[in-house]
């Protein structure tokens, strides 16, 4: 089967014929459809990641179809319709004994540290995987952990978002933002989305948003216009509007940070902070639980992937390009087929 493969920091991938992988005893084999492409693969390539191992098959956002399952598996079955986590989880540590299995010390990151899913066929450990509905489409399964359910871990179990709570979306053009900018308002929050790219904002008010924000200076645009700042920011880009986010929040306000597009220490104004008892809060991945909760809305028909296009693994260096340069809105799909 054909892979893309990283085999070398800061290079293009290499388009390989390797062989479908062997599963052992608490694993399934997956044939996936399609597998999306996250900017996080992007930062695995330029080396912001110290525990990749090359060489590796990138890609985490895997979903599909069983067609093999290890003696010790239970709960799963062949032919049953499958999402994974990004990450095999080890079970026994005390956050996945207590469900914050995302922020297991031990887990095995999929395109990072394993084979993941720029391919047709991925092993995953059943610890990883939740059942999709049988209404979700594929593209919608495929972003269940990264995209959805790793924003409705942000929002809701983190931030603490209540019906009815301003948010703010930082970066909600792209393949994360258009999504959280859903699930806030499936959530009952009042949304306001900040672009960069004033040609997203149509789209953004058809996703839900109900204030579209440009400017630099917008944590001044959105006390301007509302008379007050927001209960929570969802910061998915860093440092290019985490110090204005965090400035547009209201007393007692959190800020949840969920990207990181530049390592460059951020400014936090601690006055700020303590007078207005302000919280910043980090937040990874999701739970299987955060998965199945996210599947539940894509299922009542509350969300759904926003796919800019889908190409083929071929394509996959260019679409990197594609998505640095800020030229995609919403998620570009690899189709896997062969």
């Amino acid at each position: 089967m054909k892979a893309a493969v990283l085999e070398e920091l800061k290079k293009p991938l290499q388009i390989r014929n390797v062989d479908a992988p062997e599963i052992s005893s608490s694993e399934v084999l997956i044939r996936q459809n399609v597998t999306g492409i996250c900017f996080r693969d992007i930062l695995t390539v330029d080396g912001f990641f110290p525990r990749v191992r090359m060489p590796v098959v990138l890609g985490h956002e895997i979903s599909g179809t069983i067609e093999k399952v290890g003696p010790d598996v239970e709960g799963f079955r062949i032919g049953d319709r499958v999402a994974s986590l990004i990450y095999t989880p080890c079970g026994t540590c005390e956050f996945c004994l207590r469900g914050d299995e995302n922020l297991c010390p031990n887990k095995k990151t999929f395109g990072e540290t394993v084979n993941g899913g720029y391919t047709r066929y991925v092993a995953a450990s059943a610890s990883s995987l939740v059942k999709v509905p049988d209404n979700v489409p594929d593209v919608d399964a495929s972003i269940s952990a990264c995209v959805t359910g790793m924003v409705y871990n942000a929002i809701k179990r983190v931030g603490g978002l209540e019906e009815g709570q301003k948010i703010l979306v930082t970066g909600a053009g792209g393949g994360v933002g258009s999504h959280a900018v859903q699930i806030a308002k499936a959530l009952g929050a009042y949304v306001i989305a900040k672009t960069s790219s004033p040609w997203k904002a149509e789209k953004l008010h058809s996703l839900g948003a109900d204030m579209v924000v440009t400017s630099d200076s917008f944590d001044r645009e959105i006390k301007e216009k509302l008379g007050e700042g927001v209960h929570l920011v969802l910061e998915s880009v860093g440092l290019p509007t985490f110090e204005r986010g965090f400035r547009s929040l209201r007393p007692s306000g959190k800020l949840v940070v969920i990207g990181n597009v530049d390592p460059t220490p951020v400014n936090l104004p601690l006055g700020l902070l303590i007078l207005k008892g302000n919280t910043v809060s980090g937040s990874i991945s999701s739970t299987r639980d955060d998965m199945k909760k996210a599947l539940e809305l894509t299922a009542q028909g509350r969300i759904r992937a926003i796919v800019h296009k889908t190409i083929h693994l071929e394509e996959v260096n260019s679409a990197h390009v594609e998505m640095k340069n800020k030229m995609s809105m919403g998620r570009i799909m690899i189709d896997v087929h062969e």
